[in-house]
């Protein structure tokens, strides 16, 4: 009779193979170092049995460590090929689908996409009525609608190259607002641009003291109520003396306006580049290049969304000293716009 002593998960065994009377053979399993009060564990089985087990066992070893390492590789996938930063996506645990209460944030989102807040955007078209008339029609040009998909493109990777990095910085670091807001307003080179986005931001900064102020007085982002009450005094304080006096410029502005409104960086990025875009599909269809169940179709497009996905994952990585404009000649689309003989924008 053969014996040897081996550990089976965690417990120690000895093991007798001997041979049955009818020549087969037979393996004995004893359980080793018991406690006095546990009885013994005794088994007795053929071989053929045992190896059997052993193959079983050793196959489920191997499917577990294949799985664990599958599910390593697909999270190692999500936290590096995404390269998005925290904050920015909520975790599955934040998002449950068995709830029908909406996300708190949903109400405060619709707010801010509602076409009823003053910002005054709608009386910009980004450089659009300017690109459309240095873009005549003529027999062997593209269509109105061909032109303005171009254009629409070009605009939200010109705004997510300049902007987004403001967004991002203020968002993460609102004691930095000041500094971003010169930052920002400094490399602006474009006076027709500079002059939307000022425009813009103060009336945003006006939103807040007006109307949401009131409501988020007591929220956890005290940091950022604190900078843009400051902000806010700085401006109006500012003299013509004043040697680096703010500016409001819109990007830096909505970081830490969406931050004190609870909303995800995500959130942020993505109504920030989708207000653009519905403010360019506003004046293309005040401009007879659009439909109104056109610009619907644009808006609720696969193609849009998909744009905007890769756009914030591209720019919201990138540091505000990095931003740069990346379609150089929308700047000169947006300031040849107060040449023109007619218009009806301001931009």
């Amino acid at each position: 009779m053969a014996h040897r002593k081996q550990k089976y998960f965690g417990v120690e065994v000895r093991i007798n193979v001997a041979r049955r009377q009818d020549g087969r053979p037979a393996v004995d399993v004893r359980h080793l170092n018991r406690r006095p009060n546990q009885p013994q564990f005794c088994t007795s089985f053929s071989r053929d049995a045992f190896m059997t087990t052993q193959l079983e066992l050793q196959a489920l070893h191997e499917e577990i460590s294949a799985l664990e390492e599958k599910l390593q590789n697909a999270r190692t996938r999500l936290n590096t090929a995404s390269n998005l930063p925290n904050g920015f996506v909520k975790s599955e645990s934040e998002t449950s689908s068995d709830s029908i209460a909406p996300e708190s944030s949903l109400h405060t989102i619709l707010l801010l996409a509602d076409s009823a807040l003053p910002l005054g955007s709608f009386a910009f078209s980004s450089g659009l009525e300017s690109f459309l008339a240095h873009h005549p029609r003529t027999s062997n040009s593209a269509s109105p609608q061909a032109l303005f998909h171009n254009f629409l493109r070009l605009s939200l990777q010109s705004l997510a190259s300049t902007a987004l990095p403001y967004v991002v910085a203020a968002f993460k670091d609102p004691e930095r607002l000041e500094e971003l807001d010169n930052d920002f307003d400094a490399s602006t080179p474009c006076t027709v641009a500079r002059r939307a986005s000022v425009a813009q931001g103060k009336a945003l900064l006006a939103v807040w003291e007006r109307s949401f102020r009131a409501h988020h007085l007591h929220s956890k982002a005290s940091a950022s109520i604190e900078a843009l009450e400051s902000f806010a005094a700085a401006m109006r304080t500012s003299t013509a003396e004043t040697a680096y006096p703010p500016n409001g410029h819109l990007a830096p502005l909505w970081g830490v306006a969406t931050c004190i409104l609870d909303l995800s960086l995500g959130e942020a990025l993505y109504l920030f580049l989708f207000s653009h875009a519905r403010t360019v599909v506003s004046a293309a269809v005040r401009a007879s290049v659009l439909g109104p169940y056109q610009a619907q179709s644009v808006l609720a497009s696969k193609e849009l969304k998909t744009r905007i996905d890769e756009l914030m994952a591209q720019h919201c990585t990138r540091r505000p000293e990095d931003a740069g404009q990346s379609v150089p000649v929308l700047d000169l689309w947006v300031g040849r716009h107060e040449m023109l003989y007619s218009r009806i924008f301001n931009s």
